[in-house]
């Protein structure tokens, strides 16, 4: 219940930022990932939608945007690898971006909520609630296409220990591209 309480304000507040009158530019955009890990599973793809918000202050990004990330991967064990079953792990949650525009890049930070889920073949499931940072920067060869390259971190603790979130290598490194419109 507690978590309700917390969220509902956070996207009442965002959804009314992004209700508000914007100069005509690219403000929304939509993108597709391939996204790298330690844990298992190892590999995943991940989809995102962001929204540019306060598009009055010159070179500086400022946005909203809500992710999701699916992992799958066999699980074998023994000596003849017989097949346990699969391991999935999906995750999604909003966040906060900024960002600058230099030139064709533009290097951005942000910080988010997120809650993941791991299933083991139905055997069992894990659900947390963590805090998410991330760094990245996107390229605009074409205004409307921006290939991205990202550093996404988590921490299921506290936003307090992100540090250490990073130091364990608790993230994920992150491919993709994304289209404004």
């Amino acid at each position: 219940m507690k978590f309700k309480k917390t969220i509902f304000p956070i996207v009442i507040v965002g959804l009314f930022i992004c209700a508000l009158p914007q100069k005509m530019l690219a403000q929304w955009s939509i993108g597709a990932s391939y996204e790298i890990r330690n844990e298992k599973p190892k590999n995943g793809f991940g989809v995102r939608l962001e929204r540019d918000i306060l598009q009055k202050i010159p070179v500086v990004n400022l946005g909203l945007r809500a992710h999701f990330s699916y992992f799958s991967e066999d699980n074998y064990i023994g000596k003849d690898k017989q097949t346990y079953g699969k391991i999935e792990n999906y995750d999604y949650g909003i966040a906060a971006v900024g960002g600058v525009s230099v030139g064709l890049l533009t290097p951005y930070i942000g910080t988010g909520l997120g809650s993941t889920t791991t299933d083991l073949s139905g055997a069992s499931k894990e659900n947390s609630i963590y805090w998410n940072g991330f760094v990245g920067a996107k390229v605009s060869p074409i205004p409307v296409i921006k290939p991205f390259v990202e550093y996404r971190f988590q921490s299921a603790e506290s936003f307090k220990q992100l540090k250490n979130s990073v130091d364990r290598s608790n993230g994920r490194l992150i491919f993709g591209i994304s289209l404004a419109f």
